[in-house]
């Protein structure tokens, strides 16, 4: 059972030192140029509500703003498919790559691809898929999954890089991390001129003008989708905002919460393919929008909250239980918080409910999700909703239904002599693995009600 994995992974990551230091080190770094940016607001509280609520609008209009935007966006010459789930957005990315007889695809930064597992299915189609974000190249030499939403690569540090590109591209070691950076750049120029076909994502939809807007720090986002002839962005449907204007409170927030910059470096809008008189850009492109679990999210009101996400990666860079079983432990596409509240939805519930109850509830990603998304009450009606429909264990449910009668009959749990209750409490607690990392709990030989009747006399 996954469930069973995690546990094993968790334990492993979390007493792993080494690993613990870079992402400590890593995530400090975020979280120092975070508390700078945030100090360039003059109500940062004032833009989260702000974000919260035109976030909430569009979802209880997206089939409106979805119409609107296909509307506008097919009458400059761009197409609109409808992916219900993975299979249909494969399929449809399998037919315009077999139109333009694609034998390589460029591929900029994207959750969506990942979720669907696009490299496999190109791979399995013998197209040569290349990453060319500088985390997903380096992830994708290593054969390895993004570690985090914003920073694939956050789990590698300098050394672990050269050696990556020492084994897969046969370079002389160095530690100079500009020297890799411009190894990558060297191998990754010639693959923008001779794709077919450039896939990315998109952080936004914009309803009222028809666009696509896409944030990355590198530029390989604009290559991927200017050189080859045909552009294939892959979003989710949940990304639709109202209105271009709303772009001005969405690219800081985006910005500041995940990398505590301004805005992000590049920030750029495709309204479809080449129009004439334009220089550059592709002769075709393609919006799938990605369903793919997201409307069983949206019909639970109590839930579809977690649709707002803008995808900052700010809970992840907070949670103490990220930053200490790391991302490719969760085995999901979305990691952290985040992904513990809409894996369940997105992936199903019975695989991955056991994420809901990876977290200490602490509320530290509510506290920064710039959004204002209700995190860490949403985990606990993901566990309700897991019980409920009984995902949870036996063993759970003996220990619960054990519990409760204690609690209601409480002679019952007074007639057992001490020594049992601490043999029957330490049988519990071996069983959910406390006993493997920490000492026992024994039960006091006296009740509270015992102490408190001594007390009062």
């Amino acid at each position: 059972m996954k469930a069973h994995q995690f546990q094993k992974d968790a334990e492993l990551k979390a007493f792993d030192l080494e690993h613990r230091r870079k992402i400590r080190f890593n995530i400090g770094k975020y979280d120092a140029a975070v508390t700078l940016g945030l100090g360039y607001y003059a109500d940062h509280e004032l833009a989260r509500a702000r974000g919260a609520y035109l976030k909430a609008q569009a979802l209880e209009k997206l089939d409106e703003y979805l119409l609107e935007f296909e509307k506008n966006f097919s009458a400059r010459g761009g197409r609109v498919i409808w992916a219900q789930n993975t299979e249909e957005a494969l399929n449809a990315i399998g037919e315009l790559t077999q139109a333009h007889q694609a034998k390589t695809v460029v591929k900029a930064k994207s959750m969506t691809t990942e979720e669907i597992h696009l490299n496999d299915y190109l791979k399995k189609q013998g197209i040569k898929s290349v990453e060319t974000d500088l985390g997903e190249f380096i992830v994708q030499l290593n054969g390895q999954r993004p570690y985090h939403i914003v920073t694939p690569a956050m789990h590698l540090s300098k050394a672990d890089i050269n050696d990556i590109f020492v084994k897969h591209l046969g370079t002389e070691p160095t530690d100079d991390a500009q020297t890799l950076v411009l190894t990558a750049r060297h191998l990754l120029r010639g693959q923008y001129t001779t794709a077919e076909v450039g896939v990315t994502g998109g952080n936004f939809l914009i309803a009222d003008v028809g666009a696509v807007a896409v944030t990355e720090n590198e530029g390989n986002a604009r290559l991927s989708a200017t050189f080859p002839k045909l552009h294939i962005a892959v979003v989710g449907i949940e990304k639709v905002i109202p209105q271009l204007t709303d772009l001005d409170l969405f690219w800081p927030l985006l910005s500041t919460s995940g990398t505590g910059q301004q805005v992000t470096v590049y920030n750029t809008l495709y309204f479809g393919p080449r129009q004439p008189g334009e220089a550059d850009g592709p002769e075709e492109m393609v919006v799938i929008l990605l369903d793919n679990g997201r409307t069983n999210l949206l019909a639970q009101p109590g839930s579809r909250e977690a649709l707002r996400c803008i995808r900052c990666g700010a809970c992840l860079n907070v949670c103490p239980v990220y930053k200490n079983i790391g991302g490719h432990t969760y085995e999901t596409t979305y990691s952290g918080p985040i992904g513990s509240v809409i894996s369940p939805h997105l992936s199903g519930l019975p695989e991955h409910q056991h994420l809901s109850f990876a977290s200490t509830l602490c509320g530290a990603c509510t506290s920064v999700c710039p959004v204002k998304i209700n995190l860490h009450n949403l985990l606990l009606r993901n566990r309700q909703q897991s019980v409920r429909e009984g995902h949870n264990t036996t063993q759970e449910k003996l220990a619960i239904g054990l519990w409760r009668q204690a609690m209601q009959h409480r002679w019952l749990f007074d007639v057992l002599p001490t020594p049992l209750k601490s043999w029957s409490l330490g049988l519990l607690l071996d069983k959910v693995g406390w006993n493997r990392r920490r000492a026992a709990l024994p039960v006091a030989a006296k009740s509270f009600r015992q102490l408190w009747a001594a007390e009062r006399g």
